[in-house]
């Protein structure tokens, strides 16, 4: 079975494929191919993979290319991981909304919108790529903002393209581990919204809702990431546990502050990190394995670094550290490919499931996976206040994709001003002056 992960270069891939090298069964992945269009990230990334497969029997064949058509053809699966104007561009996504006083996190907020703006019609031309070279092939998004560039391609793969996410699952194990559940495959997480907005509302073991303990416990309450991020008392009041990006919409004020006052955004940080990580991986004496391991700690160690230092929530439990999302793309890839039955939380088209809107709209929630693809379990009206959100959110993400089909200027500064974290039309104005100044991935925008 054939593997293509696009944005093969990218410093997480090694992540994906250690989850491979676990998987022995009938059915698994054999050749992974990378594509990206830097040869040098290339040359680095696949060298960790050498040192990661040595001694492993059957170790999936790696192969590298810059041609993407090339990669696509004859391909199973294909992994999208893509940065649109590398990490330069998300510390320039950073710092432009900083400036006007608004959050620029490359998801959420302005900065999520330049990326989107920048990331969709590649997405869309990637799509339309996989229709006609790899028509069978399953689609496994990763890139951000992934619900919204799981919609743009969905418009032309349907239900073959997925979105997958970290941050839901990461939620579900911390939630049932303060519960002391024992095994957190064995609980059912009722979980709804958009990627990166989204509320945990139940935890059932054994038919039995333990969420109301949750928030009935001061003590069990403040022991985890949410917790510390967002307080007891706010998270009582909400009757639920939210994805910690939403601190960037309950908190967001302080959490702009912060930004601005640290020394480095972390668009900022992540670009020199990884700069000094590939650099080093020039020298062909680097033990590759281990430089990429020991730059991975800190990058996850110093993950929303600023959201926990304004919440006073410490550093990070040790249990968090070891990321998740190629675990989730893994169980997906291996539900599909081998009709392993599961339950995913995973971006996909609404079709009935939440009423407010409509059947296209990418949603996250909790789908029964097969070989047929991944099927949304419907679920409860979410409350007002979370309609609002998703709502507003989807509107600004269907502004988006509108403003990269047609090429409207006009359009894309409606995207910003309809933000609910944008707060003037004038503002949304400046951004998109701002963006289209320094991101030539916008020069289609007149």
């Amino acid at each position: 079975m054939k593997l293509t992960i696009l944005g093969g270069g990218g410093f997480r891939v090694p992540l994906v494929y250690g989850a491979l090298l676990q998987d022995h069964a009938e059915g698994r992945v054999t050749h992974v191919v990378l594509h990206d269009l830097d040869a040098g990230r290339l040359s680095a990334v696949t060298r960790v993979l050498a040192e990661q497969a040595a001694g492993v029997p059957d170790a999936p064949e790696v192969s590298a290319t810059t041609d993407l058509d090339e990669a696509l053809r004859g391909a199973d699966f294909v992994f999208s991981a893509i940065r649109v104007g590398g990490l330069e561009g998300r510390a320039d996504d950073e710092r432009v909304a900083l400036a006007e006083g608004v959050l620029g996190q490359e998801t959420v907020g302005a900065g999520g919108i330049a990326y989107g703006l920048r990331t969709v019609p590649v997405a869309v031309d990637i799509a339309r790529r996989v229709a006609r070279l790899a028509p069978d092939a399953w689609v496994i998004n990763f890139t951000n903002p992934a619900g919204l560039v799981t919609e743009a391609m969905s418009r032309h793969l349907g239900d073959r393209v997925i979105g997958i996410c970290d941050s839901p699952v990461g939620l579900g194990r911390r939630i049932a581990r303060v519960l002391g559940v024992e095994n957190p495959a064995e609980a059912w997480i009722d979980y709804v919204g958009l990627n990166h907005l989204g509320w945990v509302r139940g935890l059932r073991v054994a038919g039995r809702d333990e969420l109301p303990r949750l928030l009935a416990d001061p003590d069990l309450l403040g022991s985890f990431e949410e917790g510390k991020l967002f307080g007891a008392d706010w998270l009582r009041s909400l009757g639920a546990i939210p994805n910690e990006y939403l601190h960037y919409y309950y908190f967001n004020r302080e959490a702009v502050r912060a930004y601005q006052q640290a020394e480095k955004t972390r668009g900022a940080f992540l670009h020199d990190q990884q700069a000094r990580f590939y650099a080093e991986m020039r020298n062909p004496d680097a033990p590759a394995l281990t430089v990429w391991d020991r730059t991975r700690a800190e990058r996850e160690a110093t993950y929303m670094a600023e959201n926990r230092e304004t919440a006073g929530a410490g550093e990070r439990d040790e249990d968090d550290l070891s990321g998740g999302y190629e675990k989730v793309a893994l169980a997906l890839m291996r539900a599909i490919a081998r009709d392993e039955r599961t339950t995913l939380i995973l971006n996909v088209r609404n079709q009935r499931t939440l009423s407010v809107l409509d059947t296209d709209a990418v949603i996250e929630v909790p789908c029964l996976v097969d070989a047929n693809g991944a099927h949304p379990v419907a679920v409860d009206p979410l409350p007002d206040h979370a309609t609002g959100l998703v709502c507003a959110v989807k509107a600004v993400e269907r502004e988006v994709l509108a403003a990269a089909d047609s090429g409207s200027l006009t359009t894309a500064v409606k995207a910003f001003a309809l933000h609910p974290l944008v707060d003037s039309v004038n503002v949304a104005r400046r951004l998109v002056e701002g963006y289209t100044e320094v991101h030539p991935g916008l020069a289609y925008l007149r």
